[in-house]
């Protein structure tokens, strides 16, 4: 049997039912998917934001009581201090990786022997966890077993590299560690940025007369003005969440001299049985993701509409 359209064309149903089914399919195999993230992701993100309002400790408590844990929140001295250890580690992790990873990346453009191999080792650290990286430059960094012990059995006795077991020093041991490890990524990233730049552009500067040097910083990096954005994102993404790789290579410590925002709340809310301050301090670093990525999101769609 056939039916008629609204075209008065005829229909035949098979053809109908495989049109709803075509239709349908997406929502029965996304719905899940969104259903989950709607309820743990966001749903969770909103009783954080609750109970950050209330007087939980050791459980959950749904009775408001305004801003005391935020009041709380910013009179503590440690809070402070992985405030300021985020503005450290942040600042030098962020930078580094740009600059040795641009500049990676630029050597590698030179077509040297052996790209293939460089790339491999580079990208390598990428493959481990933070976890992983962690133990492993707890080790190289411990005073007895590591670098400094390794130089002095070369005959300096002398050298001194406690970094890690020095309060004022052991955030800068996070920095080199999660450099160590997101540099590749971002080399990876400036990489297939200068492979996709113009050859032509590159040759009628050349045939003007423009050094290597002039033709990188005038044209070639302005042009990977999208990748920067993109690394920026990303470091800054882990920046503010890193967790695993400060518990595993300094603890927070020595005492809580290395002490990141997400230290200090798990410490909080799972350790110290003061969920209502661990909360706080969450929606503290949600608020600082969202007061960095939101304008920096919003000028470069801006700047894109405008380059259009």
């Amino acid at each position: 049997m056939t039916e008629t359209g609204a075209s008065g064309k005829l229909v035949h149903p098979q053809r109908r039912f495989g049109d709803y089914i075509e239709n349908a399919l997406p929502k029965v195999v996304l719905g899940p998917t969104l259903l989950c993230a709607l309820i743990f992701v966001y749903g969770f993100i909103l009783w954080t934001g609750w109970l950050s309002f209330t007087d939980s400790r050791l459980l959950p408590r749904y009775e408001l009581a305004g801003f005391v844990q935020y009041v709380s929140l910013f009179q503590n001295e440690r809070w402070w201090t992985a405030l300021g250890n985020l503005a450290i580690f942040g600042g030098l992790f962020i930078g580094v990786c740009l600059v040795t990873g641009l500049l990676l990346a630029i050597l590698l453009d030179q077509r040297i022997r052996a790209e293939g191999f460089l790339r491999a080792i580079y990208l390598y650290p990428m493959a481990l966890s933070f976890i992983v990286t962690g133990t492993a430059w707890r080790w190289i960094l411990n005073p007895g077993l590591g670098l400094q012990n390794l130089v002095r059995q070369l005959g300096f006795e002398s050298f001194t590299f406690d970094w890690i077991v020095t309060p004022g020093m052991s955030i800068y041991t996070v920095v080199i560690a999660g450099a160590w490890q997101s540099t590749g990524f971002v080399m990876a990233l400036f990489l297939a940025g200068l492979r996709g730049v113009d050859d032509a552009i590159i040759k009628a500067a050349q045939v003007d007369g423009a050094s290597s040097t002039r033709i990188y910083t005038s044209i070639i990096i302005p042009s990977l003005r999208p990748v920067f954005f993109s690394s920026l994102i990303i470091l800054s993404h882990i920046a503010i969440k890193s967790f695993d790789l400060v518990m595993a290579l300094t603890g927070g410590g020595p005492g809580f001299s290395s002490d990141l925002p997400a230290t200090f709340m798990y410490t909080f809310a799972f350790n110290r049985n003061q969920i209502g301050l661990g909360a706080a301090s969450a929606m503290i670093m949600l608020m600082t993701v969202v007061a960095i990525l939101v304008p920096l999101m919003y000028a470069e769609t801006r700047r894109g509409h405008h380059g259009r």
